[in-house]
Formats: structure tokens, sequence, C-alpha cells
């Protein structure tokens, strides 16, 4: 018998996936629409990074990598050795899933700030390649020409059916979360992220399921970015630097940890504050900073958490 908590999650799923498929017909042109993809995009690597820190509790700062670096793969397999796009895109999260298997097993040994400058570090050691290596990355003037998406015979050459194809992959990637974490093994996350000793003690395998939960989070990570870069047809190394990652954990946090929508609405609103502010471009990281700080202080569950916060005080005044 199918567990109910299936058939609610992809009640919600199919919802949340019919809510996106109208957001083109209430948007004024085009430019939006773009916006609203890159939306999609950061969604998908902020469900898999609260994943890692909101569930697991494992910190990263170099989560932007991964999606560099499947960007990279995809756009040089198609462009340079002619191979078809799908096989490019395979070869992008392959990619970032195998690199992130490597790095999985000294980093995760460590712990709080530790494992954050290790993963900070290995993020810039990332970022250098991207800029050095010129030859294949196009180094800081970007890759360009890649080729647009197309995938069983059919193009996705127009905005409007790239966001139904996000649309579709992040409602699945948030149904999949949203199953993860109610199965045995995301109760097993969850345990290792209140107690790792208490975890192990109840026979919680915790070095295979840190590593588990950040390959994951890594794969997710390399599916936008092999999606970003056929979107785009060029990527740059800026795209992929440590302002993004910490715009990444920014979204986790203030979505709301160990909440997949939260990291959803996170990742939306975040994707478009930059459009209103524009005037601060050049001190971007400062105002990321600045939230995240007043998130800590104002609203230590983030969006999500305030908003349940505030639906329950709304239930109860409206009993009384």
């Amino acid at each position: 018998m199918k567990p109910a908590f299936l058939g609610k999650n992809a009640v919600q799923a199919g919802v949340f996936l019919l809510a996106l498929l109208a957001v083109p017909y209430l948007l004024p042109n085009e430019y939006y629409l773009s916006i609203c993809i890159l939306g999609c995009l950061s969604a998908v690597i902020a469900v898999g990074l609260n994943l890692l820190m909101g569930y697991a509790g494992q910190i990263s700062l170099g989560h932007a990598a991964f999606y560099g670096m499947a960007a990279y793969a995809t756009a040089i397999a198609t462009t340079r050795f002619s191979l078809p796009i799908p096989v490019g895109m395979t070869l992008g999260v392959l990619l970032s899933v195998a690199v992130a298997w490597i790095v999985a097993a000294p980093t995760l040994k460590l712990k709080g700030h530790y494992l954050a400058m290790a993963t900070l570090g290995f993020g810039i050691i990332v970022s250098i390649v991207f800029n050095e290596a010129v030859e294949w990355t196009g180094g800081p003037s970007g890759y360009v020409g890649i080729p647009r998406l197309s995938l069983a015979g059919f193009d996705f050459d127009s905005d409007l059916s790239y966001y139904n194809l996000m649309a579709v992959v992040l409602a699945l990637v948030v149904l999949a979360s949203l199953n993860l974490m109610k199965s045995r093994t995301g109760r097993a996350l969850r345990a290792l992220h209140v107690s790792e000793k208490a975890a192990a003690s109840l026979g919680v395998d915790i070095a295979a399921h840190k590593r588990f939960v950040f390959v994951l989070s890594a794969g997710l990570a390399g599916l936008a970015g092999v999606l970003y870069a056929h979107y785009l047809s060029f990527i740059a190394p800026a795209s992929f630097g440590f302002s993004f990652s910490v715009q990444l954990v920014v979204m986790v946090v203030l979505g709301g940890m160990a909440s997949i929508w939260g990291s959803v609405a996170g990742a939306f609103f975040l994707t478009a504050l930059p459009e209103a502010l524009r005037e601060f471009e050049d001190i971007d990281i400062l105002v990321y900073g600045a939230i995240l700080v007043l998130t800590i202080m104002f609203l230590p569950d983030g969006l999500a958490g305030g908003l349940s916060r505030l639906s329950r005080r709304l239930r109860r005044g409206g009993r009384s």
C-alpha cells in the first residue's frame, strides 16, 4: 500500500506546477519571464542545498562550483566535441556528482566553520580554474556558441517553452525532495543533524548519509548548470563565483532551513531582488549579507516559519 504522504506530496507538487505554468500569462513581457527561468534554476540548486544544510546540517560555501563545472562540461562537450546535447548534459551532471563524491570524503569529516572554509576553498579553486584555463573555458570573457536545448526532436528555442520545461523540472525536484525527507533516509538525515552520536547509536551510517546528501545536492546544482548553459548559450566565470555561493546560502536561510517550499520562495525572491536593487549593484554582496543577518535576527526559521507563525496567530484570532 502506497504511503499517504506520497499522494499528498504529489498533489502539492501538481498544484505548484499548475501555478508555475500560469505565471507567463500574468507577466507584462518576456523580460520578466527570463527572470522566472533564472528563478527556477536557482530554486533547483537551493532545494538541493537545503537538503544538505537544513536537513543534514552540513554547510557548503562552494556550491556554485558544481553549478559551473556542469555548465562548462556540457558547453565543451556539445561544441568542441560535437556530442549530442543530451549526452553533453549527462556528462555535465555526472562530472558534478563525481567531483562531489571525491571532495566529500575529506571535507565532510570537518564540522562547523572548518567545513565552511573547506568548501569555500574548493569553490575558489574551481573559480580560478574557470578564469585561468582560457583555452577551454574562454577565461573571463566567457564561453560562447553553446547550442540551445533540443530534446527528443523538440527545440526549446523560446523563453516560454524553456520556462515550461523549467517549471516541470522544478516541480519534479520538489516532489522528489519532499518524498525523500519523508523516507527512512530523510529521517536519518534529520537525526544526524540533531546529534551525530545519537544517530550513530541508532544504527545510522553517518559518513554514508553525509556523502549521499552532499552528492545529491551537487547533482541538482549540476542539473541546473547544464540547463543554464543551454538556455543562455553563453557562460562566464563571474556567474559561478563566491558571490553566487553566498547568494545560494542566503536563499536557503531566508526561505527557511529544513523547508523545501521555503527554499523555492527564497530563490525566487533573491533572483528578483537585483531588479529592485540596480543602484546597489557594486555592493550586492553586502546587501545579501545584510539580508542574511536580518533574517537570522528576526526570522530565524525563515519566510516559511514566519508565515506559519502568522497563519497560526490569525487562526487563533479568528477563534477568539
